[in-house]
């Protein structure tokens, strides 16, 4: 059996998406385990879910660094290296990475966030949406780059936006997709089926013929 990638969990709040990642790393056959859940915040409620699902947690306060953010990410390193994590999932962390580190994890960082990449980077994505008045919002699972929400697409997942949407009732039909396409990302990616190379995106496992499968297929990190 091949041996299971060491995954780092990054959270600052309440773990909805880890809890996804959870249930996945429990399958027979999902590539990856979770070997760290690490927050910025002492009173993330993401904690106590991992430590709920008897997970290592690791908590490095970002505040006391102020604006020392090679010092605060030096520190998230010595507790990455010392759960010999391999890759980095950011679930709901909120904080912006330097270069450097960015640079250390290249191609082995994933990000989820709530739009259809590159439309809405950034915050408050489905007032935004909303607004603007599409009608397909969404979620994107994206390997990480220097800039905010910029990196190779790994996987997607479009909803309708529904006449009489708020942005609560919107973020949640976000939300449950974020929980199909988030684990499946990751287990193209702990799995070598989904790369980064020549700063492109490569997914070796998406649907033949060019179609799109949305929901996934369940387990949604099946072949």
């Amino acid at each position: 059996m091949a041996e299971l990638t060491r995954v780092a969990v990054l959270v600052s709040g309440r773990g909805s998406n880890l809890g996804a990642l959870i249930a996945a790393a429990r399958a027979p056959g999902y590539p990856a385990r979770i070997a760290l859940v690490l927050s910025n915040r002492a009173d993330a409620a993401g904690l106590e879910r991992a430590r709920e699902a008897g997970l290592p947690t690791a908590v490095v306060e970002s505040r006391p660094f102020g604006r020392d953010r090679a010092g605060f990410e030096a520190a998230m390193g010595a507790e990455l290296d010392r759960a010999g994590a391999a890759m980095i999932v950011l679930a709901g962390f909120m904080r912006v990475l330097t270069e450097g580190f960015v640079a250390r994890w290249s191609g082995r960082m994933l990000n989820v966030h709530p739009s259809l990449l590159p439309a809405f980077p950034g915050l408050d994505t489905h007032a935004r949406a909303l607004a603007a008045g599409v009608r397909l919002h969404g979620c994107t699972v994206h390997f990480v780059t220097p800039g905010v929400d910029e990196g190779p697409i790994i996987a997607q997942a479009a909803v309708p936006v529904l006449p009489g949407d708020d942005e609560a009732t919107l973020a949640a039909r976000v939300l449950a997709q974020e929980h199909r396409i988030l684990p499946a990302a990751l287990a193209w990616a702990a799995s070598g089926r989904a790369r980064l190379e020549g700063g492109r995106a490569v997914v070796e496992a998406a649907p033949a013929g060019g179609a799109i499968a949305n929901p996934l297929p369940d387990p949604p990190f099946a072949a």
